[in-house]
């Protein structure tokens, strides 16, 4: 499986978002309007507009903001494979965001390039995609689909490699770990939890670690699927 990808030309990542505001009525009046005109359909009779969002809000691109994006990458030192960390965290959206798209532009801009995420096809590209518009950050052209057929994009998803196909079927990240002994550090918190901690807590530094995590981990699966051995805790490096 993936035999013709170069494990060294793949960018590992995760992002975690939170809502823009730290509640509905910290929405500006139009955009509680336009949050309840969204969500209408997906609520129906059984959340009201205020309750969907403290759930809802991060996941969605319009009202949410990106507070981290950790990325890593395999090298071989000794003919071992090492993994670096590196997380790109913070309060100002746009400057992260820009921190992340230099990174793209300058260390990962060829056709021989890839990025890998869990349901990252769903989530992660797109939500970096629209937030760097919204944030007027330039799209690197690794992320950049416009001109591109579906198959030409450098995009790859554990979470879709896992479906072979299924289109209905989801796993999540932790529970592929468990079923392909991966080893992860004790859950500190969850995605669900990521906007209490940044909005009530104002702990970036625990949701940077959390992130981390899931993005060794994406890395530690991909090695699983192409029946190769996960990476010793001997050979994390965090910059």
């Amino acid at each position: 499986m993936l035999e013709h990808i170069n494990l060294q030309n793949i960018l590992f990542l995760d992002v975690e978002t939170v809502p823009v505001a730290p509640s509905f009525s910290d929405l500006p009046k139009n955009f509680q309007e336009l949050w309840a005109e969204k969500t209408k359909w997906r609520r129906k009779d059984v959340y009201s507009p205020e309750e969907f969002y403290d759930f809802k809000a991060g996941l969605m691109a319009e009202f949410a903001k990106v507070v981290c994006i950790s990325v890593g990458y395999i090298f071989k030192q000794n003919a071992e494979n090492y993994f670096r960390l590196k997380s790109f965290y913070g309060d100002d959206e746009k400057e992260l965001l820009s921190n992340f798209a230099d990174l793209l532009t300058e260390k990962f801009n060829t056709t021989t390039h890839y990025l890998c995420a869990h349901n990252g096809k769903v989530f992660d590209y797109p939500i970096l995609c629209r937030r760097m518009l919204i944030k007027g950050v330039r799209l690197p052209k690794i992320l950049d689909l416009s001109d591109k057929k579906p198959w030409e994009a450098n995009h790859l998803d554990t979470m879709e490699f896992w479906k072979f196909g299924d289109y209905k079927h989801f796993a999540s990240i932790k529970l592929l770990a468990a079923l392909f002994d991966i080893p992860t550090p004790k859950d500190d918190i969850d995605g669900s939890q990521v906007s209490r901690v940044y909005w009530q807590e104002k702990d970036l530094e625990r949701i940077k670690t959390y992130c981390q995590k899931d993005t060794l981990t994406v890395a530690q699966l991909l090695l699983r699927y192409m029946g190769k051995p996960i990476i010793s805790d001997n050979n994390i490096e965090v910059a």
